[in-house]
């Protein structure tokens, strides 16, 4: 009977997330949020069907390690070498504005200065996944802008990795990080930059062994499975974080002969444990605290929303690009990762956060990746009215607000033109005729 219960319930959670996956698709929003809603509706807030998350979580871990193998392997270290500079230059400043406005914080609402630092590294990260389905409805993914955008949210997959590692250390270490954890963190990121340097100077990799394993299709999810836990198993016995070492192992394989091979392989199990991965999350939401303090959640989701959309776009007009790529790029990513889940929870278990903190980071995190597509929509529908010299009150909730198919910003700029022209030729007819 408890055998059957349990095959029941799995039941029920794989049902549960295929339909609210597909509603969310149907609302053009990404299955992820789906998924994440899957879990709040199965979860202690709402019908109760799940209560024990620990067989989840370990779950949950593996989709970790496996998304991180999964960026590595899609990583076309070609691709982001010809805009790394922009990329990474952007990631950095993006990590150094968070980190600044949570000290700055910090110091005026008393907050503990690790804290800080996981709230800043919470709120640097941007959803890969969210942004690419937004920058998909809008056809911008092949684009110039979906090219730069993709290349920084892979320098912030890239800097997730030492993210964790500080997170961990100053939790070893009560707070700070010393001079070991410092060296190990050093050595962390030289070695990873170093390891990428080579690959992309060296081009495609051969493996004789994993080629022999990828001509036969029954072995080659298990082999990424394989490698994906080896690596990690050997990074964490090294001292270093299990995430570190899928990532590596995701770059060496995605660069190597095998790698669409490997990669089809591995979609289905990846689809399947990043459902369980975002349907753990609705489950960690709890409604009621939401209720108890909606004031300060919808507070900081804006301020958060707002900031690192202003900081995006500030960041990339500085760097040089064009306010249109720079904009759209800047609200694609103005949402907070998938990833600042596990920087949360792994800051939570350490100690270095409350489980108030803990509760407050998880109901913004889920609820901005929920807006995030309203927010892209908003933004632009915004531009579009500055572009046209809206500044009516009245007129600017007007282009919020109305339904239909928003124009882009050159139409809408093209429009403007027209009837300025239109309006100079009246202009001189009108001269001329007096």
């Amino acid at each position: 009977m408890f055998h059957e219960a349990g095959l029941i319930a799995i039941a029920v959670v794989g049902l549960a997330a295929l339909l609210c996956g597909m509603a969310m698709t149907w609302l053009r929003q990404p299955a992820i949020v789906g998924y994440i809603l899957a879990g709040v509706l199965l979860g202690p807030s709402v019908l109760g069907i799940v209560s024990e998350r620990e067989n989840i979580q370990i779950l949950a871990d593996i989709g970790v390690l496996l998304l991180l193998f999964l960026i590595g392997m899609e990583l076309s270290l070609k691709s982001f070498m010809r805009v790394w500079k922009v990329a990474i230059g952007c990631m950095i400043l993006q990590v150094a504005g968070a980190l600044g406005f949570n000290f700055l914080l910090a110091y005026i609402l008393g907050w503990n200065p690790a804290a800080a630092m996981v709230g800043g590294f919470v709120m640097a990260l941007s959803s890969t996944a969210v942004a690419i389905k937004i920058l998909e409805d809008i056809g911008e993914l092949d684009s110039d802008t979906g090219r730069l955008t993709i290349a920084v949210l892979i320098a912030q997959d890239l800097a997730v990795v030492p993210m964790m590692l500080i997170v961990r250390n100053m939790a070893e270490r009560e707070g700070g990080i010393g001079w070991v954890g410092a060296a190990q963190i050093a050595f962390a990121v030289i070695f990873l930059v170093g390891f990428l340097i080579v690959l992309a100077r060296k081009g495609t990799v051969h493996l004789p062994f994993i080629g022999r394993i990828a001509r036969h299709a029954d072995l080659r999810a298990l082999a990424a499975l394989a490698l994906c836990c080896g690596a990690a198993m050997l990074s964490g016995l090294l001292g270093l974080s299990p995430a570190y070492g899928a990532f590596l192992a995701g770059v060496l394989i995605g660069n190597s002969h095998v790698s669409a091979a490997m990669e089809q392989a591995t979609q289905p199990i990846q689809s399947i444990l990043m459902m369980v991965f975002f349907l753990s999350i609705g489950l960690l939401i709890d409604l009621r605290f939401i209720w108890e303090n909606v004031g300060a959640v919808a507070l900081w989701l804006v301020v958060v929303t707002l900031f690192k959309t202003v900081l995006n776009i500030g960041i990339l007009r500085a760097l040089g690009t064009p306010w249109n790529q720079a904009f759209v790029a800047g609200t694609v990513m103005g949402q907070i990762g998938e990833f600042s889940f596990v920087i949360a929870g792994t800051a939570f278990t350490a100690g270095l956060v409350t489980a108030e903190g803990q509760r407050m980071a998880v109901a913004i995190i889920a609820l901005s990746l929920v807006v995030s597509p309203l927010w892209q929509v908003m933004a632009r529908r915004l531009d579009d009215a500055a572009a046209i010299g809206v500044t009516s009150f009245r007129e600017i909730l007007r282009a919020l607000f109305t339904h239909g198919e928003t124009p882009s910003i050159a139409k809408v700029a093209a429009a403007a033109g027209e009837g300025l022209q239109r309006r100079r030729e009246e202009r001189d007819g009108t001269n001329g005729d007096s």
